[in-house]
């Protein structure tokens, strides 16, 4: 009983499991199925057509030229100020003090060596010529002194280390009268003349480039501020501001060209004389000396854009000038490619070569030997249509 009543149940049983499995199966499918239809379509992917790349009819039109290998130095270019050769800047000391009468030049102006620039009332000259005065009236009485002890001790009336008292006290008078004297011509006036007034000459010729004196001031002797600083400015220094990570570029003796902002036409030779050696905290900078000669047009404190020249030499890839083309702020050449087809190629443009502006250098983009379009402005326009 037990036996029929098992037999029964199984053959209920496995129907009703083959018909939930379907049934569950069939609803995965149905459930696959609704996903796939919601799921957006595959993209068609379809490779773009390279932009860079154009066709023409008849390339040959289109002269090309290889790119060369060019021999330069390194050049940096900076910004810098004219300055005075402190070496060539020489004050005008005034040797009395004493008070400003008259100034005969002023600021700026162009001396010469002897001309008179200032006129000094001195009391240093007053007290200079009495010390003559007194010096000369002493020396006459120890000369009479002097002559007579001769005249006894020739009578046997003095000793003869008289005789040496008298001749020693003469030699000093003579001694002081010539220091006295020397001293009024130091002060640029003649003992036998007097006059209270002190002239200042130039002492050297050149520009005035300081003046501390007004008519009226006073003018302390051997002390500063010096009444005037003269100039010789037919040399003068370029100072350039050149940054730390550009230094080792710059070496003593390098050549460099200057312009001035005020004759950009216009172009002189310079030589390094002298790299700072401190830098500034602030911009990380240091100061680099040139050493120029000035023709007469260069003023204290112009402004100047130098060019620093190494001297080892770097190869360069040049090319025709008229090969690239200058567009949206960069730098391109067209390349030949196959099937009548030219590549546009981005390039870094270098400096026009100042022995032949037809050529200009490449920093990157381009190898030696490359060929290029020699006039990448015509091709641009014919493409363009």
């Amino acid at each position: 009983m037990r036996v029929a009543t098992r037999n029964n149940l199984l053959r209920i049983g496995l129907p009703l499991i083959a018909l939930t499995l379907v049934v569950a199966l069939g609803g995965c499918k149905k459930i696959e199925a609704d996903a796939a239809a919601q799921a957006p379509p595959k993209p068609n992917v379809v490779l773009a057509p390279d932009a860079a790349l154009f066709s023409v009819d008849r390339p040959e039109q289109f002269p090309l030229a290889a790119a060369v290998q060019h021999a330069t130095v390194s050049e940096l270019v900076v910004t810098g100020t004219v300055t005075p050769d402190v070496s060539r800047n020489v004050p005008v000391v005034s040797l009395a003090s004493g008070r400003v009468m008259a100034i005969q030049t002023r600021l700026g102006d162009t001396v010469q060596k002897g001309q008179l620039l200032m006129t000094i009332r001195s009391d240093d000259v007053s007290g200079g010529y009495a010390n003559y005065k007194m010096a000369v009236a002493d020396e006459v009485l120890a000369r009479a002194q002097y002559e007579r002890a001769g005249d006894l001790y020739q009578h046997g009336a003095i000793a003869q280390n008289d005789l040496q008292v008298s001749q020693d006290a003469e030699d000093k008078a003579k001694v002081a009268v010539d220091t006295a004297a020397e001293h009024l011509k130091l002060l640029g006036n003649d003992p036998d003349k007097v006059n209270n007034m002190v002239e200042i000459f130039a002492p050297v010729s050149g520009v005035i480039t300081d003046q501390e004196v007004t008519t009226g001031s006073l003018v302390q002797a051997y002390n500063t501020p010096y009444p005037f600083t003269i100039s010789d400015l037919s040399k003068t220094w370029v100072v350039c501001d050149v940054y730390e990570n550009d230094l080792a570029t710059v070496k003593l003796g390098d050549a460099a060209d200057i312009t001035l902002n005020a004759y950009p036409d216009r172009k002189f030779k310079g030589t390094v004389s002298n790299i700072g050696s401190i830098m500034d905290p602030n911009i990380r900078t240091a100061k680099v000396r040139i050493e120029v000669e000035n023709p007469g047009i260069m003023r204290l404190g112009m402004f100047v854009t130098a060019t620093f020249r190494g001297q080892t030499q770097e190869m360069h890839t040049i090319v025709p000038a008229s090969a690239i083309l200058h567009m949206h702020d960069r730098d391109f050449v067209y390349v030949p490619s196959p099937d009548k087809k030219f590549r546009r190629v981005e390039i870094v443009g270098g400096d026009v070569l100042n022995d032949n502006v037809s050529l200009q250098e490449v920093k990157s983009g381009l190898q030696p030997g490359q060929q290029v379009v020699t006039n990448a402005l015509v091709l641009d326009h014919v493409l363009a249509q």
